[in-house]
């Protein structure tokens, strides 16, 4: 599989095969994404077939606006307070990613800087999910509609990042968006987890992509067709690794995915169901 330009080739990334994860070590995990019920997912997929089924042939490219909104607890970089140049290379990241251009898939997906906003605010640096802090704060800041990524860059409350799912939107409009911890920003200090795909794998689960262990290994595993089955995340860059031997899931674990755990060097990939089913979640539940 091609390595990401201008990053770490892949051959050093199977150095890091089965290597203790920092943030693991540190007490920070890598998703805090809910993990959605087989009901709740069965109902979503249906209705993006139903989706899919009405506008078939959906083509053209979709431009996401993206508002960055830095929250920190004092001036400097060790305070949250992150320069613009990683913010500008965080949606260089997403744009590669979503293009294919890592050795993935492509989707119609590009990524356009829309504003930043910046924000002193101690509580609000320290915001855990769901807690009031993070209502409040996305409450103030978010900018646009359905349509818009907000982005906020925090001390992640305990976690890399996290984010909402586009059929949440209704209920929760305000609520909307991921959350990033801002060590993990492309040019960070957070190495192996400091080249901005903590980013591209908040915003996939924003498009409606679940982890590529969801459901283990089970028929519906993520609802993405050509996504091997795998029981449980990936850590580090473990190639060869086939957690679903059954018959019934053939290929070895999606490790290089986004969707996984793995770290930023070894993940460089969606598939083409991954898109397509991004593409329909955008029309279904963002336009």
């Amino acid at each position: 599989m091609q390595s990401k330009p201008a990053r770490l080739p892949l051959a050093a990334a199977l150095a890091l095969v089965m290597a203790a994860s920092p943030a693991l070590a540190a007490g920070r995990d890598r998703c805090g994404t809910r993990q959605v019920s087989e009901i709740e997912a069965a109902q979503m997929d249906a209705g993006l077939q139903g989706f899919r089924a009405d506008n078939p042939g959906r083509a053209g490219t979709v431009t996401i606006p993206v508002w960055m909104h830095v929250i920190s607890e004092g001036p400097g970089y060790e305070n949250g307070d992150v320069p613009e140049t990683m913010l500008r290379e965080q949606v260089r990241v997403l744009n590669q990613s979503y293009a294919g251009r890592t050795g993935g898939a492509s989707s119609p997906f590009r990524f356009e800087l829309a504003g930043v906003t910046r924000t002193t605010d101690a509580i609000w640096f320290n915001m855990g999910i769901q807690s009031q802090a993070e209502r409040r704060a996305k409450a103030v800041l978010r900018q646009g509609g359905a349509e818009t990524l907000n982005f906020y860059v925090t001390n992640g409350g305990g976690y890399l990042g996290w984010a909402t799912f586009p059929s949440s939107y209704q209920a929760q409009p305000s609520q909307d968006g991921v959350v990033v911890y801002f060590r993990s920003l492309p040019g960070a200090d957070l190495d192996p987890y400091n080249e901005g795909d903590t980013g591209t794998h908040e915003v996939g689960h924003w498009l409606g992509l679940y982890h590529t262990f969801q459901n283990g290994c089970s028929t519906n595993n993520d609802y993405v067709s050509d996504t091997p089955g795998e029981r449980y995340p990936a850590f580090g860059c473990p190639v060869g690794r086939d957690s679903c031997t059954s018959a019934k899931f053939p290929g070895l674990d999606p490790i290089f995915n986004f969707m996984d755990y793995t770290d930023d060097p070894c993940m460089n990939a969606f598939t083409e169901a991954q898109a397509t089913r991004m593409d329909a979640a955008f029309g279904l539940f963002r336009q």
